[in-house]
């Protein structure tokens, strides 16, 4: 559901516009986990999409690498039937 999608995406676009440009850039993968949850929830929609960004924002601490960790594609997309 494309509403659906809006409003879980809508407290991330605020975020990114109003609370990360007064914060020093720290994050260690790329794409920012803001831009990975908006990709995750357009992607994967509401449900996967916020599990897939709660994942990745777990992964954010100082005993973890960091690096690339792109959104992972959509099933249908990787098998085709």
């Amino acid at each position: 559901m494309a509403i659906m999608r809006k409003v879980v995406q809508g407290p991330i676009h605020v975020y990114r516009k109003f609370i990360s440009p007064l914060k020093p850039p720290t994050c260690r993968f790329y794409p920012s986990c803001s831009a990975y949850a908006l990709e995750a929830i357009e992607v994967h929609g509401a449900l996967k999409g916020s599990w897939l960004a709660a994942r990745r924002i777990a992964k954010c601490h100082p005993f973890h690498p960091g690096g690339l960790d792109p959104v992972p594609p959509r099933y249908e997309d990787t098998h085709p039937g």
